[in-house]
């Protein structure tokens, strides 16, 4: 047994709820293990929330969207090119011995996640996208910002994607990592639900305000 989250989509700030599922985790790392993971952590979620429609945002969902909708897949168009949200934020990190490294935003999702400078800088210290900064805390306000930018730049996606209530990733594990896309999709679908996406997303003090209150 595993526990892993399921992000529902509020209509209230921060926009998302957290509902930790129990479920029977496939060990292994081929894709047929992680659907297995996947139906199993649905199907535990639809019995205590039946109805609610639930997508997961991975490279292994089996659902072509929720494949398109991962950070390594959905494109953002930066002021100087066109990348994945994953290289965006990996060449955004400002860190004590170095970065940003935005020569990362030219690289695949991979090869930005895997390089080496991002564990040889130092403490990570802000982060920095072209002339814009930001803070470490909220610890989800840069990726769930970025993640939220590139959803309104792919309409397509984004419209199919509010058809759903909740969203999992399950390579997402919450005691060692900090920024989910489960989590930023919910974050997006509330905003949108309560017609909040234009206004959030005019500047980054913007979203910090309605997203965080502050």
């Amino acid at each position: 047994m595993a526990v892993r989250p399921i992000y529902q989509s509020q209509t209230d700030a921060p926009f998302f709820k957290i509902i930790d599922v129990n479920f029977q985790f496939f060990s292994g790392f081929s894709t047929s293990q992680k659907q297995k993971s996947i139906e199993s952590l649905h199907k535990q979620y639809n019995e205590s929330y039946p109805g609610h429609a639930v997508l997961e945002i991975s490279s292994k969902s089996r659902i072509e969207l929720g494949v398109a909708l991962s950070a390594f897949n959905l494109n953002l168009k930066t002021p100087q090119q066109i990348c994945p949200v994953e290289c965006a934020f990996q060449g955004s990190k400002v860190f004590e011995g170095g970065g940003p490294y935005v020569d990362l935003l030219d690289k695949s999702s991979r090869e930005a996640k895997k390089d080496t400078r991002l564990r040889e800088s130092g403490k990570l210290t802000a982060f920095q996208y072209f002339d814009q900064k930001f803070p470490l805390e909220p610890k989800d306000y840069f990726y769930n910002w970025l993640y939220a930018n590139a959803l309104m730049q792919n309409q397509d996606l984004a419209s199919q994607m509010t058809r759903f209530d909740s969203f999992s990733d399950i390579e997402f594990n919450p005691q060692k990592s900090i920024n989910c896309q489960a989590k930023a999709a919910a974050v997006f679908v509330g905003l949108s639900r309560q017609h909040l996406l234009e206004k959030a997303l005019l500047s980054p003090e913007h979203f910090l305000q309605i997203v965080y209150g502050g």
